[in-house]
This record gives C-alpha cells, sequence and structure tokens, in this order.
C-alpha cells in the first residue's frame, strides 16, 4: 500500500469515528425470539420518543439519540429547516453516561418538547453539558427509556444517532448512524430543500 493510499484509509476511518457517539461501555448484546425484519420496522413499532415537525406528514423519521450526544446535537441543527416537511420521532436512549436517562426523561415529559430541545442541544454544542435535569424520574418514563436502550442494544447498534425512515422518492426503507449536514439529509430522506 503506497502513502497515499495508507493516509486516505486513516482519514476515512477517522471521519467514521467523528460522526456519531458510541456506549463508553459496551452492552452485551441481546437477541429477541422474534425479530422485525428491518430496523425501521423494529423502531417505529418499539421506539418511544417525542414528536417533532410536521405533526400532520406521513413522512415519518426515526431518531435514536443520546441526550449527551454532540453529533446528535449537530443532527437535531440539520433536521430543523426539514421540521416543515418531515415528522421527526426523537427517541432518546442512555448510552453515554449518568445524565443522559435524567435528560431524555426531562425531554420526553415536556409540555413543548421542541423548545426544550433546541435548549438541550444549544448547550450541548457550546459543551455546557445540556439542560438541567431532575434525577427524580417518574418510572414509566425511565422504562420507557430503558426499552429505547434495550431496543438499541438488540439492533446491534455502535453509535448514535441512529436515524431510520422511508425514502419519500424511492419508498425504501432506509438507515444510517452518524450526523449529517442538512443537504445530505434531505438527500438521505428524498425531500427537497426548498
Amino acid at each position: 500500500m503506497n502513502f497515499k493510499a495508507f493516509t486516505l484509509s486513516i482519514a476515512a476511518a477517522l471521519t467514521l469515528c467523528l460522526t456519531g457517539c458510541s456506549p463508553q461501555d459496551a452492552a452485551p448484546k441481546q437477541t429477541t425470539a422474534s425479530k422485525p425484519s428491518s430496523p425501521y420496522e423494529a423502531v417505529s413499532s418499539q421506539g418511544k420518543g417525542f414528536t417533532v415537525g410536521a405533526m400532520m406528514s406521513a413522512h415519518t423519521v426515526y431518531v435514536l439519540f443520546d441526550p449527551q450526544c454532540p453529533h446528535c446535537g449537530h443532527l437535531w441543527e440539520a433536521s430543523i429547516p426539514l421540521q416543515k416537511k418531515v415528522k421527526f420521532v426523537w427517541i432518546p436512549v442512555a448510552i453515554i453516561n449518568a445524565s443522559s436517562t435524567a435528560q431524555g426523561a426531562a425531554l420526553l415529559a415536556a409540555a413543548n418538547p421542541t423548545e426544550l430541545m433546541a435548549a438541550h442541544e444549544k448547550s450541548i454544542l457550546a459543551g455546557t453539558g445540556g439542560i438541567a435535569a431532575s434525577a427524580s424520574i417518574a418510572p414509566e418514563v425511565a422504562q420507557t427509556i430503558k426499552a429505547n436502550t434495550q431496543l438499541f442494544t438488540s439492533l446491534a447498534l455502535e453509535s448514535v444517532p441512529f436515524i431510520t425512515a422511508k425514502n419519500l422518492r424511492t419508498g425504501q426503507a432506509v438507515t444510517r448512524t452518524g450526523a449529517m449536514t442538512t443537504p445530505a439529509l434531505a438527500e438521505f430522506l428524498g425531500v427537497d430543500l426548498l
């Protein structure tokens, strides 16, 4: 392998590493007796989150995210211009640290999750840790986040954000791990930016 090819392969590997957050300690993989036939079906039928964007849209995008993940913050920012056309369901998981569960619970319980998520992600991207959240979590909300995290694990995912949707142009289920720009997200989802 020549030096240029070696350098390009290292750069590609680093780019992949920088696009998503992974759990600090790998959770044991779990299997289920009857797995849905695709990640899209699993997430759309089992994930529980909060909805933002075009509430009446038939086009739904599901995002598994950890509230402590800055890459998830970048994806949130990239999704804002598309929220007039697409319904996003943000599904919190807790894979990074103890704050993940409390912040995910606060977002799930928020009267206006769009406003709270915007403030939270602004804080995460500024490096200030996100919203303050109570460690006292209603048992049903804690169970929701636990179930979402188990779903993440059962899909053998390694990082967040994890996005799944049906491409509007092709009708095909698509999945991707990692943040992306608004134009790339629009292309991935099959929607026009304008």
